[in-house]
């Protein structure tokens, strides 16, 4: 568990704290941040990868739980927490739930859907790096046009995704081809 610095961009104070958990999760958190940094100036994001699961229990409950201070410094007391894990979205809240920030967002596994692609599914259980955007723009104050603008392009985009699978049978090109290019805030 820690803070990815890479990708991160908050110098010690973030407006938001995007965390995952799991290979495809991570994917989509990279991608929600690359989308995020070519379309929000100024947003400070920081990027936080789980690994461990039981290092987000308290200590006084698992060998492997952080204190309160050490969770506090890299998911911050008050800041909202966007959650992309590769389970159940209750298992996080129950493994955090003695902690201070309960400002948390898990988007996760929910049961919904059929195989279709692989983006699909996560489109439809809201894991995908559109949903995710968008609850950065729903948690944190961000100009209203500028806003209104990213929250348009992430519906329009997954609208294009559904007829495009439809057509094609396979995810769209930029959720396909999509590369970390690194940090260009």
């Amino acid at each position: 568990l820690g803070i990815w610095s890479f990708a991160s961009n908050d110098e010690g104070d973030p407006d938001i704290v995007l965390a995952c958990c799991g290979e495809t999760p991570t994917l989509e958190v990279l991608a929600a941040v690359d989308i995020l940094r070519k379309s929000v100036q100024g947003i400070k994001i920081r990027v936080v990868n789980v690994v461990d699961l039981m290092k987000l229990v308290s200590n006084e409950d698992h060998p492997h739980g952080l204190t309160q201070e050490e969770y506090n410094k890299l998911f911050t007391k008050d800041k909202p927490i966007i959650f992309a894990f590769h389970g159940y979205p209750h298992l996080i809240h129950q493994l955090t739930y003695k902690r201070v920030n309960q400002n948390m967002h898990v988007h996760g596994y929910t049961e919904e859907g059929t195989i279709t692609t692989p983006f699909d599914m996560r489109v439809v259980n809201k894991l995908d790096r559109y949903h995710l955007v968008l609850d950065v723009l729903k948690y944190t104050k961000i100009n209203s046009n500028r806003k209104k603008s990213l929250q348009k392009k992430c519906l329009d985009t997954l609208d294009y995704h559904n007829e495009y699978i439809k057509e094609n049978g396979v995810d769209i090109p930029e959720v396909v081809n999509f590369k970390w290019h690194g940090k260009e805030f």
